[in-house]
């Protein structure tokens, strides 16, 4: 089993839990329509990567705010970069099939460390430059679900593990990358940092 790092700590989530389409502009640079319920899906724990590799010309990133839980609560928070073949995505969309050949494959799920978080959730924003180049940025006021409807809805047909994971979803400025391209992350509270992570793709 694959093991992340949480308040300096080796932990393994069973699961990564994942939100689709939670910001609207996002939803809009895709051609997506605004869903009119919460759409989730689950990567597993051989997606965890704390590298991020290139896969293909077609995968797409997209950075979010992730959250560990304990005790059906969120603990800790950290960045994720969501890796997801697009065409392949596409194709089984239109064929009204599951998304796992798209979005849970080996090293789909490149997480950074994780600190703990017991802080005012409201003010949580993300900020990811792309070869030094500010590629996304967005947080709490503009997602569709809040953190907390969102572990609600998870757990009303699920259950979550300690450790388990919480990708929230991501802002607009999703791309596809190359080998060498440099990821720059920070999650803030406010004005203050929590965290900052580098990733060069491989």
């Amino acid at each position: 089993m694959k093991t992340l790092r949480f308040a300096q700590q080796d932990v393994i989530p069973s699961k990564i839990v994942c939100v689709g389409r939670n910001y609207v502009e996002h939803i809009k640079e895709l051609g997506n329509e605004v869903p009119e319920n919460m759409v989730l899906f689950n990567k597993p724990n051989s997606a965890l990567s704390d590298t991020l590799y290139f896969i293909s010309e077609d995968t797409r990133f997209e950075g979010e705010i992730c959250f560990l839980i304990k005790s059906n609560k969120i603990a800790g928070v950290g960045f994720g970069l969501d890796l997801t073949k697009a065409d392949t995505q596409n194709y089984l969309k239109k064929k009204s099939l599951p998304w796992e050949r798209a979005k849970a494959f080996d090293g789909s799920a490149v997480l950074s460390e994780f600190v703990a978080f017991d802080g005012d959730i409201t003010q949580l924003h993300l900020e990811l430059h792309l070869n030094g180049k500010l590629q996304q940025a967005g947080g709490y006021e503009l997602m569709i679900y809040k953190p907390k409807e969102i572990v609600d809805e998870i757990l009303s047909f699920m259950s979550v593990e300690d450790n388990d994971i919480i990708m929230s979803g991501t802002p607009k400025g999703v791309s596809n990358y190359k080998k060498g391209d440099i990821f720059e992350a920070k999650i803030f509270q406010g004005s203050v940092e929590l965290l900052s992570c580098r990733f060069e793709a491989m």
